[in-house]
């Protein structure tokens, strides 16, 4: 992801209960999945969050707030940040099936905030 600072995970609020989000680390540091697309030598910034539960409306307020202090305090704007939508809501897996509020996440975080979004984190082959 060219030109990309900071990347957002946003995990299943559900799915985070029982998932530590290892492999969507892991994913990320070894540079698979989908963040395949990341140079190794770059050093990005990355944080993890939920949706906030159904409806996942909670990650607007959770963005909105990232963006306004990231911007205020360390001068990085909306086009440096990109979201990944961790594999846990856009995918079916052993852990659920894709959430069924997807279409409203793409809407909150594109439409709303202005963000890009990546579909995915850690690709795993254990899916029901």
């Amino acid at each position: 992801m060219k030109g990309k600072k900071y990347i957002v995970v946003v995990q299943c609020d559900i799915v985070q209960e029982r998932c530590s989000g290892y492999f969507c680390e892991k994913s990320f540091h070894d540079r698979t999945g989908a963040f395949a697309g990341y140079p190794a030598d770059t050093a990005f910034r990355i944080l993890y969050m939920t949706c906030g539960g159904c409806c996942g409306r909670a990650v607007h307020r959770k963005l909105g707030d990232l963006v306004n202090t990231i911007g205020k305090k360390e001068g990085i704007c909306r086009e440096d940040i990109v979201v990944h939508l961790a594999s846990c809501i856009v995918r079916d897996s052993f852990h659920a099936p894709p959430c069924p509020h997807l279409d409203y996440l793409r809407t909150l975080i594109a439409d709303k905030r202005g963000l890009d979004i990546v579909e995915g984190t850690h690709f795993s082959g254990n899916r029901r």
